[in-house]
């Protein structure tokens, strides 16, 4: 560790450490042995009335690591166990003593915060004494003992990234075992830029999940001591693994709110105190419903509060944030209730039993009216005053939207008294305001303000943006504007085709727009811009879907219209298309089943052209079976259809990780432009004249979730009016972001277009060869870095670009100075450089912040990504609970072979394993249930190298020890000298020793290069 990483932990633990009842610094507890024995001792402390004066002794202190392993075997596991039976952990313990019967010790306690039997120490420098290598871990906070937060620093000379990849390393290689298995939380930085992280040691942990520190104003905390100041003093450090965490059971993963998240909570609690209402205004994508969930719970700690209720506002969306709530609910201390009709939602308001309940708006108003006619009978009268007497605290999802005004005042009058109002807290991304206030009716609100109260907490756009909490907007419109305009004046004969051509896109779209009024008639709703539309969609948008990702890793969109009619005409023009050949090749070529399209919008009983609409549903349905044969097929079967489409498009569930479980286009009328999250969904396409300014953002908003590297930006094209679009945009960013269009929209092509050349130009300017890299001197090492440097920009931006339609142009891309073939053409160059770096580039004092780990994005080879190939099999291992047999069907197995061919193309010895492995998953899938596939992987691969290196050991007369200490610490590069006893194996070989060191030399080279440099190419 250098001086500089050093004073930067020193200065880490003094913060820590300052004042009364923050952390006690430990140096004693620098090991494994050192780390049990602090927490025995915390458990003799904390139980002495249940221990009786009979402290632990050995044989138990055994046992109780014993079942700590097994509660620590994964992160989930570990979560669960720490969130304990009404907040507390205990530890079951079969006394030696037989007398002394059967104890439950009380291990963490997370009601008791920062007073009670909580302790808070801090370690540094800790080295696991079972590590297979030398590790050592930063700096580590314990509660009662138990390591929940995990530091890990580097010096400003270095990326936080690298402590990031740093911890990610630890995982893959199983280094937070025993007590560190249940480090809940982890935090990197580097002096000046500091994130953290839920902890999953053993899954999935990217860089997007990384989260900044706020303050109540959102004012970003980056340096690591106001950060320490802010979230790892005592109490906030035990109530962000404690309280704030939420344990996602369907994702089978531990969740940590983030500050904003955490601000509003405190809010809201504060406001309920007082007996006061108000709304969160947290933009859409920032996580709402996580948000409200702990609202909803934590209002029941209120005991003047009967029941919590949580109003959404459609039937359709009922059960996606039911499931939600359920989920985070499942193994909490708290019943949240899917109320499955009006009956249900009656029986539950009238128990006595304090819940949180999720329910629709429409089933709320129906047991209202049920109530509110004059000739109710004793029994029904009775019921009445005991609804109206409940104590009732509602909690509303897009209250901009949800409860009218009128409803709200239907509520107050019926559950609420002078005096004694019911509590109201909304949540949403887009507050009305007096901007876009509602038209008048009567004295009723007409901003949310009025109707809920003031603005409790907010969280804007360009806040998220900032934060990397959501991606900003890349919005365009489809083609070019004026020609677009010009051909709908002449199809209409608007004007002859001399005077459109001397007009301006304005005076245009003004001529359009004109017609369209004084007719009555929308211009664009016709089978010639119909048309347009789709071969724009399904030719022309290939980057917007990230088609070169490859099946299972595209992206989807979403196509929305103004009416149910427009939205059948396109989905029937886009079976056309498919049915009729009418898709560019090249496409097809990368994915042959493109495009796979729904549709879906509220098919009504008595509305005009129910009939019609519920027939066209009735086909749409069948072709939906035939995409996908398990799911409903009828449409007495619509609702099931409605929650099985939303699963499938937002990809939640691992399989729909796999491409025949996949869609990629949804077209709608309405429904899911509003609380909808679905990651995976890239693009918008609005047919349909411009919205409200809460509409639109809302809209987009259904665009810019958080999901992968590749996903930049949401993005939003406009298919109508193109300059009123963007005049409307720009009021509603301007509204919503406090600063503009400019402050969350990506670049324009122009901006992206100089990049690219320039970056490209500086690219070709590092001419280097393979001889270069062969033989890099100290001057040519840096060129390398350089150059890999300089390469992994052009992919990045040339990646970036491919979203553009101006990249569908050909003269366009041919100026942008390097195509995407030519970056391909250098691509081995590329690789080779990195690889050199990273063997040889040791602790570099100058560091050029290279992400050694950057995965190509416009340069795609044909070979399969490993950590795909691992989500793939890992999609097909069943579920720890399952009890039925699973069975592989012959179409998965042969997919999944086709990729692992394709991966021992590049990597044979891996290959083989994972091939062997997907044998015995197919032969008993049962067998690993619940297992995590990298790390079952991970063990067969050092098994294999295990073996190896203990025939070399007995071969060559090598101490094991030394073999492994060898593998664990080669990098690539020259083999070091082994120390091998020439006494031992000249009993078994007539050999000299000059002869045997030259041949212990080759033998080791043979090893470490050809058998073992193989299995660690993953």
């Amino acid at each position: 560790m250098s001086e500089l990483e050093s004073n930067i932990e020193k200065s880490l633990i003094d913060q820590l450490t300052l004042g009364v009842s923050q952390w006690t610094y430990r140096p004693d507890i620098k090991n494994t042995e050192q780390l049990w024995a602090n927490f025995r001792t915390k458990l003799n402390q904390n139980n002495i009335g249940v221990l009786k004066g009979q402290e632990i002794t050995d044989l138990e202190m055994e046992q109780i690591k014993a079942y700590m392993a097994e509660q620590g075997a994964s992160t989930y596991k570990a979560a669960l166990w720490l969130a304990g039976e009404h907040g507390i952990a205990q530890i079951p313990l079969v006394r030696e003593d037989a007398s002394l019967g059967t104890v439950s010790l009380m291990a963490l306690n997370n009601r008791e915060v920062a007073g009670g039997h909580s302790s808070y120490e801090v370690i540094n420098q800790f080295s696991p004494s079972d590590a297979d290598r030398d590790r050592r871990f930063d700096v580590s906070l314990l509660v009662n003992g138990i390591p929940l937060v995990h530091i890990e620093l580097k010096n400003q000379d270095h990326p936080y990234m690298d402590a990031f990849r740093q911890i990610q390393k630890y995982c893959r290689e199983g280094q937070f075992r025993g007590l560190f298995s249940f480090v809940q939380m982890f935090v990197v930085s580097n002096g000046t830029d500091t994130k953290y992280i839920a902890s999953n040691i053993n899954g999935e942990m990217g860089e997007k999940f990384l989260t900044s520190w706020v303050d109540e104003e959102n004012k970003r905390v980056n340096g690591y001591l106001d950060f320490a100041k802010a979230a790892l003093n005592v109490p906030m450090a035990h109530l962000m693994v404690g309280k704030y965490s939420v344990i996602d059971e369907a994702n089978r993963r531990q969740i940590l709110l983030r500050p904003y998240q955490i601000h509003a909570i405190t809010k809201v609690r504060e406001a309920s105190r007082k007996n006061n209402s108000g709304h969160v205004w947290h933009t859409t994508g920032s996580g709402k419903t996580l948000t409200s969930y702990t609202v909803t719970k934590n209002l029941l700690d209120i005991p003047s509060i009967d029941k919590t209720i949580f109003l959404i506002d459609r039937k359709d969306l009922d059960k996606q944030t039911s499931d939600d709530f359920r989920s985070y609910a499942y193994n909490d201390d708290i019943d949240i209730d899917k109320t499955e009709n009006t009956r249900d939602l009656e029986r539950k308001l009238l128990s006595n039993t304090r819940v949180a309940i999720v329910t629709t708006i429409q089933k709320l108003q129906n047991i209202i009216r049920k109530y509110s006619i004059d000739s109710l009978d004793a029994s029904a009268l009775k019921k009445k005053n005991n609804l109206r007497n409940k104590r009732i605290a509602f909690v509303v999802d897009e209250c901009h939207r949800t409860v009218s005004p009128q409803t709200k005042k239907e509520l107050d009058d019926f559950f609420g008294e002078p005096g004694r109002p019911s509590l109201w807290f909304g949540f949403t991304g887009t507050p009305i305001f007096a901007e876009n206030k509602r038209e008048a009716l009567g004295n009723l609100a007409r901003t949310t303000e009025e109707l809920y109260g003031p603005v409790l907490h907010k969280y804007t756009i360009k806040e998220a943006i900032h934060d990397g909490a959501v991606l900003g907007f890349q919005i365009q419109s489809m083609g070019k504007g004026k020609e677009s305009l010009q051909e709908i004046a002449l199809q209409n004969n608007l004007e002859t085709q001399d005077k459109l051509a001397d007009m301006s896109e304005t005076d245009l779209e003004k001529l359009v727009l004109r017609r369209c009024e004084a007719s009555n008639q929308d211009l664009y709703n016709n089978p010639t811009h119909r048309e347009k539309v789709v071969d724009y969609i399904l030719n022309r948008s290939s980057g917007k879907f990230n088609i070169n990702a490859g099946a299972g890793n595209t992206f989807e969109a979403m196509l929305s219209c103004s009416s149910i009619k427009e939205a059948q005409a396109y989905y029937k023009l886009f079976k056309e298309f498919k049915n009729r050949g009418k898709i560019k090749e090249v496409i097809l070529s990368k994915l042959p089943d493109f495009p796979k399209v729904a549709i879906t919008y509220t098919v009504g009983e008595n509305e005009d052209g129910a009939q019609v609409n519920q027939k066209e549903m009735a086909e749409a349905l069948k072709d939906y079976k035939e995409m996908f044969p398990k799911a409903p097929a009828d449409i007495s079967e619509l609702n099931a259809y409605n929650a099985d489409l939303n699963k499938r498009l937002a990809r939640k569930e691992s399989r729909y990780r796999r491409r025949e479980e996949q869609l990629d286009l949804v077209i709608v009328v309405d429904r899911l432009l509003t609380g909808f999250d679905a990651p995976c969904l890239s693009t918008i396409f609005l047919d349909r004249p411009p919205m409200k300014p809460q509409h639109l953002i809302q809209a987009f908003s259904r665009t810019n979730r958080i999901f992968n590297a590749t996903k930049r930006y949401g993005q939003v094209v406009t298919l109508q009016y193109p300059l009123e679009y963007s005049k409307k945009i720009d009021e509603a960013l301007l509204l919503y972001s406090n600063g503009g269009a400019s402050e969350v929209s990506a670049p324009a092509w122009k901006t992206v277009k100089h990049d690219l050349k320039k970056a490209a130009q500086e690219l070709k300017a590092l001419t280097i060869s393979s001889e270069d890299i062969d033989e890099a001197s100290p001057e040519s090492f840096e060129k390398i870095k350089l150059f890999v440097r300089a390469f992994q920009k052009v992919d990045r931006l040339l990646s970036s670009a491919q979203v553009y339609d101006e990249f569908e142009d050909e003269e366009e891309r041919n100026s942008l100075g390097i195509t995407v073939q030519k970056l391909q053409s250098m691509a081995g160059l590329y690789q080779n450089a990195r690889e050199k770096i990273k063997k040889e580039g040791g602790d570099d004092p100058n560091p050029l912040m290279l992400d050694l780990d950057y995965e190509l994005e416009a340069v795609k080879s044909f070979e399969v990504n490993y950590n795909y190939l691992m989500n793939l099999i890992q999609t097909f291992v069943p579920n720890e609970k399952s009890t039925e047999k699973t069975e592989i069907d012959p179409k998965a197995d042969a997919r999944v072979k086709k990729f692992i061919e394709l991966y021992k193309r590049s990597n044979p010895a891996i290959g083989e394993i994972i091939e062997n492995f997907w044998d015995d998953l197919k032969q008993e899938p049962n067998n690993f249930a619940g297992k995590d596939v990298l790390v079952i992987m991970y063990s067969r691969v050092r098994e294999i190298q295990d073996v190896a290196l203990q025939m070399f050991s007995e071969e060559w007369a090598v101490p094991i020890e030394e073999l492994n200490a060898v593998r664990d610490s080669w990098n690539g590069g020259e083999v070091p000298e082994l120390n091998g006893n020439y006494d031992e194996y000249s009993g078994r070989h007539d050999e000299s020793k000059l002869r045997y060191k030259h041949n212990l030399r080759k033998a080791a080279k043979k090893l470490f290069v050809n058998t073992l440099a193989p299995l660690q190419q993953f």
